[in-house]
């Protein structure tokens, strides 16, 4: 028999017989796992149904609010059930170059390539799961996927548009609680910043991280630089800017295709439809600095005055502080005066 023949073959079977442990998840006996995670024992796979929720409002976030070209909205939702020795993304670890690019551009094929990567060792991701984007600051988006006793961990990215590489996500939340699946999970959602790009603003031009920086959230004084898009020194901590909530479902009849097979589901109502308390962020007025003085206006031998002024850089919002004077003078003397 031809040698080469045989082995295509071989490697077909064992291809098929993957899929098929994949697909018979709870017949799988457990492979080794880091001994200082606690098992999941949960003898049957779960459903769960994902809602994330936008809450990024220019109420809750005045500061240079993205209101045009393009307004403030969420991207697309990829996500991955795995195992506890995968991440997708972790704080404090530099981005993956899938990260990157989606955090950057919104290109999802490499980060989505990665994980395919991750998921041909069989023990480390189940299945990738995604959602559709919410235009628009506030919104949801809905997604369902399934989960099972060695692969009980999600993870998921969305980016912030507009932005130079900032997202929101959760890294390896644990669905299992010993021996069952948790009935619901809800959990805040704040910005955070994947090092590969410099902005400072939502509408900040490319300006690459040389040498990159690892991933950081960004909270309400870091980064301090008062360009900062949220950057609020009189908020001890930022408002939530959006939301997920994960909820256990019945079982059903479906056939629920696997792993790397994204699903998607319809975007739901946004706006005024999503119940939650209207948070409102006081910003305070911010000025540039004065201008020079200018030239002494006066006759000779007498005082005269001069002027300086500033100008505006951001209103005030939210019974923020209001704008100081934006013009000064003081007396003087003219020189030059013959």
């Amino acid at each position: 028999m031809d040698t080469t023949k045989m082995t295509i073959s071989f490697s077909e079977a064992l291809c098929h017989l993957i899929v098929l442990m994949l697909s018979l998840g709870q017949g799988i006996h457990s492979m080794p796992v880091p001994t200082d995670i606690p098992m999941c024992t949960a003898s049957e796979t779960a459903q769960y149904s994902l809602t994330f929720t936008g809450k990024w409002t220019q109420a809750a976030f005045p500061k240079q609010y993205p209101r045009y070209r393009p307004p403030a909205q969420w991207s697309n939702l990829i996500g991955v059930t795995h195992s506890s020795d995968y991440h997708m993304w972790q704080r404090n670890e530099f981005a993956s170059n899938g990260v990157r690019e989606f955090t950057e551009k919104g290109e999802a094929w490499t980060l989505v390539k990665e994980v395919e990567t991750a998921g041909e060792r069989i023990q480390s991701v189940y299945g990738i799961l995604s959602a559709p984007a919410v235009v628009g600051g506030t919104g949801q988006m809905n997604t369902e996927f399934e989960v099972f006793a060695r692969h009980s961990f999600l993870s998921f990215i969305v980016r912030i548009v507009p932005s130079p590489d900032w997202f929101v996500g959760v890294d390896s939340i644990d669905l299992c609680d010993g021996d069952h699946w948790k009935e619901n999970v809800s959990v805040d959602l704040f910005p955070y910043d994947a090092g590969t790009d410099s902005g400072f603003t939502f509408s900040s031009p490319n300006f690459e991280t040389i040498p990159q920086d690892k991933i950081t959230q960004i909270t309400s004084s870091f980064p301090s630089h008062p360009a900062n898009s949220f950057f609020y020194p009189r908020l001890k901590h930022l408002p939530p800017i959006a939301k997920v909530t994960l909820t256990k479902i019945k079982k059903t009849n479906k056939i629920i295709s696997l792993p790397m097979e994204p699903t998607q589901s319809n975007q739901l109502p946004t706006g005024n439809e999503i119940e939650d308390k209207l948070i409102n962020t006081p910003l305070d007025c911010e000025v540039s600095v004065w201008s020079p003085w200018g030239l002494c206006k006066g006759k000779c031998g007498e005082s005269g005055v001069q002027h300086r002024t500033r100008y505006i850089i951001m209103h005030p919002a939210n019974n923020g502080a209001a704008c100081p004077l934006l013009e000064e003078e003081r007396k003087c003397f003219p020189d030059n005066c013959l």
